[in-house]
């Protein structure tokens, strides 16, 4: 039987750590360190897809033994991406942008093994209650969005903020399990059912 693969995580995200954890897939973080800022007329789905690559790209170079996947999430008003805010001012900023409308929110992954290359885009929209000034301080008080795309977090207090989550909450949050077995099949890796948690092995040959 061959010995079960240790899959590496691009990321130094708690949250899209707890996501893998919850498929009981031993998991390793290495987050990557790239540019994440967009190109010039780039669409927001280039974007992301671009950034999940670059960041897979980085990590795997030095563990050809492993699968990497990376991610990346980010928010869309209108033709505008909302990255990281890079202080609270601009968390505010985004705060009030989005406040009373409804946004979309892109998360692209990508693993890459063995030579082979797979990602997928997963879209999903947020309707924001209306926000007055005393509940944005009240958030940007609790420092939970700071390091977030959107300067809000939706697992967390930002929900008392949102109305309305279209589309699979986990790309919002930043790693959608059901495609990602899907990525999984289409690099060669199987995943087998060891009482809750699942093994990572070579895809036998048909």
């Amino acid at each position: 039987m061959s010995v079960p693969l240790r899959l590496l995580l691009a990321s130094a995200s708690p949250r899209r750590r707890e996501l893998v954890g919850l498929l009981g897939i031993p998991v390793i973080c290495e987050p990557a360190d790239i540019d994440e800022s967009s190109l010039p007329g780039e669409a927001p789905g280039c974007h992301v897809l671009r950034v999940a690559r670059a960041k897979a790209a980085r990590v795997a170079r030095g563990h050809a033994e492993s699968p990497v996947l990376a991610a990346d999430t980010t928010v869309v008003v209108g033709d505008t991406i909302l990255g990281k805010p890079r202080d609270r001012e601009a968390a505010r900023a985004m705060l009030a942008l989005l406040s009373g409308r409804t946004h979309s929110v892109l998360t692209a992954m990508c693993l890459m093994w063995g030579g082979h290359v797979a990602s997928h885009l997963e879209p999903a929209t947020v309707t924001f209650r209306k926000l007055d000034a005393a509940l944005i301080d009240w958030y940007l008080a609790s420092g939970e969005g700071d390091d977030k795309a959107g300067a809000y977090a939706v697992q967390g207090l930002a929900g008392a903020l949102i109305t309305r989550v279209e589309g699979n909450v986990q790309a919002v949050i930043g790693l959608p399990l059901a495609p990602l077995l899907d990525l999984f099949q289409k690099v060669g890796i199987e995943t087998t059912a060891a009482g809750a948690a699942l093994t990572l092995r070579v895809q036998n040959p048909s």
